[in-house]
This record gives structure tokens, C-alpha cells and sequence, in this order.
């Protein structure tokens, strides 16, 4: 099994990935990876060296971007705010099911 396939099944957590590797695997531009983060939505986890780096999450983050701005054809700012819809979504669902696992079950 290669390292890329591994990576693909189980990948690091601590792997950064460079600005242009994300762009490449993300399908979105250098640009637009760049408006992203003044936007907030995504942070580079080192901008040592001037070269910014991301946390392997961030390809999911911006996957999920370019999926947004397609599907619904809309500019880098405006997929910046969904996905901070997205995030706020996903943190109510997670509260959500903790508050039903604390429930008591009824008897």
C-alpha cells in the first residue's frame, strides 16, 4: 500500500500541507485559498518561512468550499459565510446529541 493510499484511509493528523498542494487538491486556486483565510474561513497552521502551511483538515474545508461556490455559484466571500453556517450547524448537531445522550432514559 502506497503512502498516498494510506494517507487516503488513515491520514495524518499532524500533516501540514503547503499552500499549493491544497489548491491542487482542492480544485480551488491559490487566490481564492488566500481570500478564505482573510475571510476566517480557513487558517493557515504556520506561516513560519513566509510559505503558509494547513492543517490536513483544511482539505476537507476546502473541498467543501469549492463544492459551495459551484453548486451554487457563488463569489469567495459568500462561501466563506455559508461555511461558517456549516460550522455552526455541525456544532448545534453535535450539542444536540450529547443532550440526548445525558436524557434519561424513560421508564
Amino acid at each position: 500500500m502506497t503512502s498516498d493510499i494510506c494517507d487516503a484511509l488513515w491520514p495524518d493528523e499532524h500533516r501540514c500541507v503547503p499552500l499549493r498542494e491544497l489548491a491542487e487538491v482542492s480544485g480551488l486556486s491559490e487566490a481564492e485559498l488566500v481570500e478564505l483565510v482573510e475571510y476566517g474561513a480557513l487558517a493557515p497552521a504556520d506561516t513560519a518561512g513566509g510559505a503558509w502551511v494547513f492543517a490536513v483538515s483544511s482539505v476537507s474545508v476546502a473541498r467543501t468550499a469549492r463544492r459551495l461556490g459551484e453548486d451554487f455559484a457563488l463569489e469567495t466571500h459568500a462561501v466563506a459565510l455559508l461555511l461558517a453556517y456549516v460550522d455552526r450547524v455541525r456544532e448545534l448537531e453535535d450539542e444536540l446529541r450529547a443532550l440526548h445522550a445525558r436524557r434519561a432514559p424513560a421508564t
